[in-house]
């Protein structure tokens, strides 16, 4: 063992190949002709998501030389050659591109089976060509501001990831000429919806009607071609403090300059000429290896809007979220929660309990105190709109908001400005650690005795997303993780610094420190008793000096079960390192979010959930919290009903390989099939005992 070097750059999976991998596997669910249509599309438009966040804030930093958010030492995420390193990106990307399109003319097909259609302007009859001319007259042309390219005019600003309609043309005296026009999408959906005498529903997609329409826009010219395009910009450039600003006015102006960024590619349609793509791409500094094409439309994240159709036949079966009666709608929440702890399994369970316990709280006149920390919120109101409550009714309520939540900082900047405005005490955190850590504290008087009352959580405070996430959560009045939990928040509303805690891990630096302990412990309990076993559920595993240390326990012969479903750079399988570790991945209905992680130790075994994966962002540039099931009935039902339920899922599982690839889960002979989280619906509640 001491000869191996555990950091050895071969025992790692590069981690923006993770990242394209877990595409693939969103791919496959897109491709499933067992997964209902719509749910299918759905997919394809997280694929497109995906690969649009993979260039706006991976590939940036590689093209820096740096990758944001690694580790700086024995660090597997960065190759030596990053020219071959942005090669073997591209040919990756541009084969996944290829399958994307060819997924989107199976579900176009589908879609059409289905009655639902997407139709060119060709395939329009008079009724549907006068409605969409009228339209355009009166919705789109207004929206529109073509923007000539020439040497009288500067080549336009792009902005990051519009949709665009790149145009060739002649003018009245045979000049060859060029423009953009910018696709108006907000003001405007992708799909507009027309008339059909067929009993079909009818689509046509809006840059669509722009280019039927260009001509309108150059009386005079002679179009010689319409072409869509999109630019994707670095949009991870770094908020900049200094003395004469504070944090909420620093990350405004970061959100403002993140569609500035410097380009990092071009997409275009397959048909767009390659002099006319030279041509846009040489004006925004990209190489012919930065222009991708695309045989499918681009932007197809747009599904979302057919998606959305009201279509129950081709939708997942819906389901009533479990409730224990104990916590029903009706029953005061406190003294069930007073009575023990309860871990609630979402969206198997419904979060409308944790909203109406904010909202008893905020009415219920023994509540002295709400303290809660916010990263994404999403829109519906529930949540703030309690806190407003308790503010309004004399409850002291503070609000740690982490308002650098990437994507959702405007929307967290508003709120937190809302809030401000009624009283409601909201503090930013730590200049140089986003908090990331799920928390609620409701502290009650209770015969003369201040009581805490404690939520903590893998998701966030999203009503939206807590119905598509699989995330859990823990209620409970215990003082010592009570007292725990009012200590960091402490810290977090004063002055942060390491702090000893009685029951929860804290990042940075202790969290990590102490996963390091138990694997290691782990290790000495196989010596010491021939026995050793570590299941872990997260969403990455990313961190070299965790992947060091789960190598060093196979070696000693600890069985290691893994369930990540995004990034894994550990490397499975190689003999005389990693031969006891099993990684598998789910990519199904649910997003898979919640994060537990499980340790034999020798009969006396530990389990702790809560918000951290592994990865050097999470141990040691966030503030995270691991909580520990103290109850060992709560424990062992964890363990078996749902740890063990996803690590022995067959249907959806895809099994990591040494090479880096994902294969389905074998079903071994006789085996049963079991699909996680369709046993965990069928099955809701059952955790409780």
């Amino acid at each position: 063992m001491s000869d191996i070097n555990l950091y050895d750059p071969k025992l790692y999976i590069n981690r923006e190949y993770s990242w394209l991998e877990f595409n693939r596997r969103c791919l496959d669910e897109a491709k499933d002709p067992e997964v209902p249509l719509l749910e299918r599309l759905k997919f394809l438009a997280i694929c497109h998501s995906n690969l649009d966040e993979f260039f706006m804030i991976r590939v940036p930093g590689i093209i820096d030389g740096f990758a944001p958010g690694a580790p700086i030492l024995n660090d597997p995420d960065i190759d030596p050659d990053t020219t071959h390193l942005l090669s073997s990106i591209d040919a990756k990307v541009r084969e996944l591109m290829d399958e994307y399109s060819e997924c989107w003319k199976t579900l176009r097909k589908a879609l059409v089976r289905r009655g639902i259609r997407i139709l060119p302007m060709s395939k329009l009859n008079e009724e549907q060509l006068a409605v969409i001319d009228e339209f355009y007259r009166e919705r789109v042309h207004p929206l529109l501001t073509p923007l000539a390219l020439d040497i009288s005019h500067p080549f336009p600003f792009i902005s990051n990831n519009a949709l665009n309609i790149a145009v060739k043309m002649d003018d009245p005296n045979g000049r060859r000429l060029y423009s953009r026009i910018k696709v108006p999408l907000g003001p405007l959906d992708r799909f507009i919806r027309i008339p059909s005498e067929q009993g079909t529903i009818d689509f046509v997609m809006l840059e669509d009607i722009v280019r039927h329409n260009v001509a309108l826009l150059f009386p005079g010219f002679k179009i010689l071609g319409a072409h869509a395009f999109r630019v994707t910009r670095n949009a991870d450039p770094k908020v900049a403090l200094d003395e004469a600003c504070d944090l909420l006015s620093a990350v405004e102006e970061y959100v403002e300059g993140r569609d500035m960024g410097f380009p990092v590619r071009m997409v275009a349609e397959h048909s767009m000429p390659d002099e006319m793509a030279g041509i846009f791409g040489r004006n925004l500094g990209l190489s012919n290896e930065q222009i991708h094409r695309s045989h499918a439309p681009l932007m197809l994240n747009s599904l979302w809007e057919i998606h959305g159709l009201n279509i129950p036949s081709l939708r997942e079966k819906e389901f009533k979220p479990h409730c224990p009666p104990e916590l029903a709608e009706g029953n005061s929440l406190f003294p069930a929660i007073a009575e023990r702890d309860w871990m609630l399994y979402h969206p198997y369970e419904s979060f409308g309990i944790i909203v109406r316990l904010l909202q008893e709280a905020a009415h219920d006149p023994s509540v002295q105190s709400i303290k809660i920390s916010l990263y994404r919120i999403g829109k519906d109101p529930s949540i703030i709109q309690a806190l407003k409550t308790a503010r309004e009714r004399g409850k002291n309520v503070s609000v740690l908001m982490e308002i650098r939540a990437k994507f959702d900082e405007t929307n967290n900047i508003y709120l937190a400005r809302s809030m401000e405005r009624l009283g409601i005490h909201v503090v930013f955190g730590p200049v140089g650690l986003k908090v990331h850590c799920k928390l609620m504290q409701i502290v009650r008087l209770e015969a003369g005795h201040l009581v805490r009352y404690t939520h903590m959580s893998s998701g966030n405070y999203n009503v939206s997303t807590a119905k598509q996430y699989g995330d859990i959560s823990l209620l409970t009045a215990n003082e010592e993780i009570g007292e725990d939990v009012g200590e960091l928040f402490n810290a977090l509303t004063g002055y942060f610094s390491p702090r000893e805690y009685k029951r929860l891990l804290v990042s940075p630096i202790a969290l990590k420190r102490s996963l390091l302990e138990k694997i290691e412990r782990e290790i000495k309990c196989k010596n010491e008793t021939g026995e050793g076993h570590i299941a872990i559920k997260v969403n990455g595993l990313v961190d070299a000096d965790i992947i060091a240390a789960l190598y060093r326990a196979s070696i000693a012969g600890v069985r290691v079960d893994l369930n990540v479903r995004g990034l894994c750079c550990l490397r499975p399988g190689v003999p005389g390192v990693s031969e006891n570790i099993r990684v598998i991945s789910i990519v199904d209905r649910f997003l898979e979010h919640a994060r537990i992680y499980y340790f034999a130790n020798g009969g006396d075994p530990e389990m702790y959930m809560g918000s951290s994966d592994m990865m050097p962002r999470n141990l040691l540039a966030r503030v995270e919290t691991l909580y520990p099931v103290l109850d060992k009935g709560m424990m062992a039902s964890v363990r078996d009903n749902i740890l063990k339920i996803h690590l022995a899922d067959n249907v959806k599982a895809r099994e990591l390989q040494p090479d880096g690839s994902y294969v389905p889960v074998e079903r071994k002979k006789g085996e049963k099939k079991l699909r996680s989280q369709q046993w965990l619906i069928d099955h809701r509640g059952c955790w409780h005992g």
